[in-house]
């Protein structure tokens, strides 16, 4: 398992349930000084406003108050890009997928060298918690037919 990245945001894939994964990544997040301000339930929601179903889906609206501060004390509108949104979706029985935004593009754009120190901590402390659920995971479950790759030692 490796993180992947995109322009806007840092992912695991877990093989881990769905609730394992959300509880997993909450206490990740604890260990980096984010709280969890918000759970949004995607799927409840859709199937509530919408009669749609959808598949366990959930954002987590992470907050380190220590770098909300400095946040909002360089830039006061910086808000609109507060808390750091983090999802946790469901992509099997036990497969999981944990993603966050990443700061440093969303807090780049807004051209303030004052945030960029900022962001990049931010930044550091998601991967450091992202890290942690890949290393906390178990090893996903080969389907039958499919070989290991690399080398076994006994």
């Amino acid at each position: 398992m490796t993180m992947n990245e995109t322009r806007y945001g840092l992912r695991v894939d877990l093989s881990i349930p769905f609730d394992t994964a959300v509880a997993r990544a909450t206490d990740a997040l604890k260990t980096q000084g984010f709280g969890v301000l918000t759970t949004i339930d995607i799927r409840q929601t859709l199937k509530q406003k919408l009669d749609r179903d959808f598949r366990r889906y959930v954002i987590l609206g992470a907050c380190n108050p220590v770098l909300a501060d400095k946040a909002l004390h360089a830039e006061l509108e910086i808000g609109l890009l507060l808390p750091c949104n983090v999802i946790v979706y469901e992509r099997g029985d036990d497969a999981s997928t944990v993603a966050a935004m990443a700061p440093l593009p969303a807090m780049g754009m807004i051209g303030n060298p004052a945030l960029e120190a900022v962001a990049a901590e931010a930044d550091t402390r998601l991967r450091a918690a992202l890290s942690h659920l890949e290393a906390s995971a178990p090893p996903p479950l080969l389907t039958p037919g499919q070989a290991l790759t690399g080398t076994v030692r006994s």
